[in-house]
């Protein structure tokens, strides 16, 4: 199969602000497929995500619908080889550049994200580099040092705190958006800490070799012995100091959607928690704040927002 051309041939920068008008029934059946998505695999920042004015929310469920439908292509069991999930991939982005390009889409996934992108008017350049980042997970199982790890996230993450930011509403998008990228990649450092199991079933790992050389710590090995809890203690520290600068860009935001990042930045603070309070052994078993605290944590913050806080626990 013949990879398709260059995306970059066909796709404008910044798509204008145009809701496409097309079959409700369709859109809503989209729609409802994007927040089935993230309710599945994105719960954490589902139940934060559910804070926001309502009309915002199928925004943020298409997006993240974009990026689960692509990580389901790469890594979903019984897809074929690399190559194959490769050409799948680029099929992918070059359906829904044509499709954003269009205005519509007749794709179950597609048709509620490019509503929302045409919507929001957001740079087609974001999406460019996160399916860049997708195609690395095909051929790309080790990062040497914590600067190549930042390269992968920069279209991982980062990108996905930019997206954001046009349902968040800052009054200075620039002002906040350096910060809206660290708490992306915070909010990817925890889950990579929190999965290193099940992403070592996929051969693939996700901590900087440097570091584990630093602490001599095998994940390979699947035990939290005394050199995998100090490289443990060593990425929460840097994940932590990532958190609080993303502090800085949510204080700017507007009221209601500081506090619903807030939540969000509470909830995952809470997985680094649960890690700590499982002495680091997250091959035991994966680090879960219970959805009941979800609920208290959002609740609390929609009410008197302020300073960030622990999640309460279960």
């Amino acid at each position: 199969m013949r990879a398709p051309e260059p995306v970059a041939q066909a796709q404008t920068r910044t798509w204008p602000r145009l809701v496409t008008v097309g079959d409700p029934a369709a859109m809503a059946a989209s729609d409802a497929i994007c927040k089935r998505l993230h309710a599945r695999h994105g719960t954490t920042y589902y139940w934060a995500t559910r804070a926001l004015p309502r009309a915002d929310q199928p925004h943020v469920h298409a997006l993240y619908g974009l990026c689960r439908y692509a990580d389901e292509l790469v890594d979903a069991p019984g897809l074929g080889s690399p190559q194959e999930r490769a050409e799948r991939l680029d099929a992918l982005h070059h359906r829904f550049t044509l499709d954003l390009a269009a205005g519509a889409s007749e794709h179950p996934v597609l048709m509620a994200v490019v509503r929302t992108v045409r919507h929001l008017g957001l740079d087609g350049e974001l999406f460019d580099r996160f399916f860049d980042a997708m195609r690395m997970d095909l051929s790309v199982t080790r990062y040497e040092t914590f600067d190549d790890l930042h390269a992968y996230m920069d279209g991982s993450a980062a990108v996905i705190g930019e997206m954001m930011l046009a349902v968040l509403r800052p009054t200075d998008p620039d002002a906040v958006r350096a910060g809206a990228r660290t708490l992306g990649i915070a909010f990817q450092l925890t889950n990579f800490l929190r999965d290193v199991d099940e992403d070592l079933d996929r051969g693939r790992i996700y901590l900087p070799q440097e570091d584990l050389a630093r602490f001599g710590a095998d994940p390979w090995q699947r035990q939290a012995d005394a050199a995998w809890r100090a490289l443990s203690a060593f990425q929460i520290a840097r994940i932590r100091g990532l958190y609080h600068e993303a502090d800085l860009a949510i204080a700017e935001l507007p009221p209601r959607s500081a506090n619903v990042i807030r939540a969000a930045r509470i909830l995952y603070s809470g997985i680094l928690e649960r890690i700590e309070g499982q002495d680091h052994d997250v091959f035991a078993g994966r680090a879960r704040v219970p959805t009941a605290t979800k609920l208290w944590v959002v609740g609390r913050e929609l009410v008197r927002g302020g300073t960030p806080r622990t999640a309460r626990p279960a």
